[in-house]
């Protein structure tokens, strides 16, 4: 898995590290072509790993194969969750931020992030790690196994900056959703940063602005 992934470095010994999830069906390469707005030259290194999700049936889509981080029956609230999908995904996220580690870079150094499927499971792993991250991102997604956040949460991660983001018009992950996850993390005792932008299910040049100025803050 650690080695399935695109890595971009954004200087020579990066210090810090964003660990980024894409989206269901796409792949390591969708989010790729934005580094350079988010990091400007001269600026501290970063190394970004994106990461390409396992091919697997997927029965929101007829069963057709496709990347995903875990399978989906139906994006609303009422859906059973593929929760045996999700934590296989959660220790193959761990294993990243390990590998990290042992690149030398501390978890307090690494952001988590995803886009919508991969958004849910920056979320689910990030606040399960047992070492404080450096910031939690969820783009234009939910909150996966909500139930159990409670009951597994770590306290190492109580105090974590997150960064929530959703199109007001997106047609395939509802913002009701996010609004769903933002609501559940605030009533758990987190901190998330909320941002609504007009967009569908995508992201806009606004958001990456938003994004770069966050990651400057957290790392």
């Amino acid at each position: 898995m650690a080695r399935d992934a695109v890595e971009i470095e954004t200087g020579r010994g990066p210090a810090a590290a964003v660990i980024w999830l894409h989206g269901l069906g796409a792949d390591g390469h969708d989010f790729e072509p934005i580094v350079p707005e988010l990091v400007l030259p001269g600026e501290r290194s970063l190394r970004f790993i994106f990461p390409h999700a396992p091919m697997r049936p997927v029965t929101l889509n007829g069963g057709y194969a496709m990347r995903a981080w875990y399978d989906v029956s139906a994006l609303d609230r009422r859906a059973p969750e593929d929760e045996k999908g999700i934590r296989a995904s959660q220790a193959a996220v761990e294993a990243l931020i390990r590998r990290e580690n042992e690149r030398g870079i501390k978890s307090e150094h690494i952001v988590l992030a995803g886009f919508s499927q991969g958004g849910a499971m920056a979320l689910f792993t990030g606040l399960r790690f047992p070492e404080k991250l450096a910031g939690i991102m969820g783009l234009s997604c939910y909150l996966p196994l909500a139930s159990r956040l409670a009951t597994e949460r770590v306290a190492a991660n109580d105090k974590t900056p997150i960064f929530l983001a959703h199109g007001r018009e997106d047609p395939v992950v509802s913002m009701a959703l996010g609004e769903d996850a933002r609501r559940q993390l605030e009533a758990a005792g987190y901190a998330a940063e909320w941002h609504a932008y007009p967009m569908p299910h995508a992201v806009c040049p606004q958001e990456v602005a938003d994004i770069a100025t966050w990651l400057r803050r957290v790392i």
